[in-house]
């Protein structure tokens, strides 16, 4: 069981930030993607996929489905994506998709109960209503979808209709992610997202008319042009319209990696100090708008799933962040998807003329993976159990795991003491528990338990952590 932290006491501490910011995971996984061997194939995936149920014990499907295709390119983003207005590009994308799919569904076809599955991109809706309805026909003749699961989407507000939001939940989807990222006119047109708040809230109407049980709004903070000021003004006007979930996520500025970022002149972007002044407006805020901070950039409405589920000790992440359902096997279907089956871990071809070629010849397009060690599933029970709970019960790791925590990680704890003594951590003979003070660093205490970063001090790849 988690305890719920009240607002007052989420603050953010600035020196302490601006002394341990440093670049690091997110912990959508571990180990993380960039530990995946390509000595991984497609053999070894199927094998674990085929005998993924040992010994009669049943774990249900999640599915993510990626969508690569945008008609306009928004500068900040790091996503796998394919800018075009070919929408013909759409269209031989879905057949090779669908085959995909086919294979899949055949691995699968024991056990191929869903009880989660998420559309993302690029932008899903991208494709036309008849694609979509077309693509959702062919997932459901392949796989059986339960009727009480969590089926979540992707939107670009800008380029959805009401029309199209009706058909989502005439097909099954409860759940919308909306990008938002900020309403000011300076920072749209810095970033090339030009988008109103009547599209927006339009789309929010629609999916609260349809159905859909819960709506997330995503904003960026670090954005060009933005301001304290100006991010007041967009906070203002999304927690009117009072959204199920809110997430505030930290631009990246990695331009080395990700091409539209280099259309971003850095002397735009808001200083250090500008920037955590924009954190701490949109935690203060959120907080006395009635809002749970779930953990990273996540914050729900205390009655939302999410928030339930951290109470209750059983929110899980993955690769698609925050989730209820911890134990579930997911398959990942698209170009750069990324699967997680049991003690494995697979990724597709990021290209499409790759992931075309392999489904051509009848193969899945894997490139890459990871077989978990011992040691590694450990590590990620703890690393989750603090990601998602900001408590950990030693003795649960031991028992499942077959180690002596405290003998087993003792490098770590020692470690551990230094947060200890900053108010960031609670140590004691059998709980780990991150204090408030704690939680906006949690990726910094998760990063003591990484032993690739610890072996290879290889975080310069990642993003700040503030």
């Amino acid at each position: 069981m988690v305890m719920e932290v009240s607002g007052s006491q989420l603050k953010l501490d600035r020196e302490l930030i601006r002394r341990m910011d440093r670049p690091g995971p997110r912990y959508t996984s571990y180990p993380t993607a960039d530990r995946f061997r390509e000595d991984f194939t497609a053999q070894d995936y199927r094998y674990w996929v085929e005998n993924r149920n040992p010994g009669g014990v049943i774990r249900p499907l999640s599915l993510y489905v990626h969508v690569p295709f945008c008609d306009t390119v928004c500068f900040y983003c790091a996503c796998n994506k394919v800018v075009t207005k070919d929408r013909r590009r759409a269209e031989e994308y879905l057949h090779y998709l669908s085959a995909e799919i086919r294979i899949q569904g055949t691995l699968c076809r024991k056990d191929p109960k869903v009880v989660q599955m998420h559309w993302g991109g690029g932008t899903p809706t991208y494709l036309s209503d008849v694609q979509i309805r077309e693509l959702m026909r062919t997932i459901r003749s392949h796989f059986k979808l339960s009727d009480s699961g969590e089926y979540s989407i992707e939107v670009d507000p800008r380029k959805v209709s009401g029309d199209t939001v009706a058909l989502l939940g005439e097909l099954g989807f409860n759940r919308m992610s909306m990008g938002v990222q900020d309403f000011d006119p300076g920072v749209q047109r810095a970033v090339n997202r030009i988008q109103s708040e009547e599209q927006t809230w339009g789309v929010l109407a629609a999916a609260r008319g349809n159905g859909f049980k819960s709506v997330s709004v995503d904003l960026i903070y670090g954005l060009p042009k933005q301001t304290v000021a100006s991010f007041d003004e967009t906070l203002n006007k999304v927690i009117a319209a009072a959204p199920d979930r809110i997430a505030v996520y930290n631009y990246a500025h990695l331009p080395a990696l990700f091409k539209p970022q280099r259309r971003i002149s850095a002397e735009d972007l808001p200083q250090p100090e500008e920037r955590l002044g924009i954190l701490d407006l949109a935690i203060r805020k959120l907080a006395s708008a009635g809002y749970v901070y779930i953990g990273m950039d996540h914050f729900a409405k205390p009655e939302d799933e999410l928030a339930v589920a951290q109470r209750q000790g059983r929110l899980h992440r993955n690769f698609q962040g925050y989730s209820t359902y911890a134990g579930c096997d997911l398959i990942g279907l698209g170009a750069s998807a990324i699967g997680n089956v049991g003690p494995i871990y697979s990724q597709n071809a990021k290209d499409l003329p790759h992931y075309y070629r392999s489904l051509a010849a009848g193969e899945l397009p894997v490139i890459r993976g990871l077989r978990l060690s011992a040691d590694d599933l450990a590590r990620r029970a703890v690393i989750q159990g603090l990601m998602c709970q900001f408590t950990l019960a030693k003795e649960a790791i031991s028992t499942s795991y077959l180690l002596d925590f405290n003998r087993h990680f003792a490098q770590e704890l020692e470690e551990l003491e230094i947060f200890a003594k900053q108010g960031l951590v609670e140590l004691s003979e059998d709980f780990i528990v991150v204090t408030p003070r704690g939680r906006f660093l949690i990726r910094n205490i998760c990063m003591v338990f990484d032993r690739y970063l610890r072996e290879d001090r290889g975080s310069t790849r990642y993003s700040r952590a503030i």
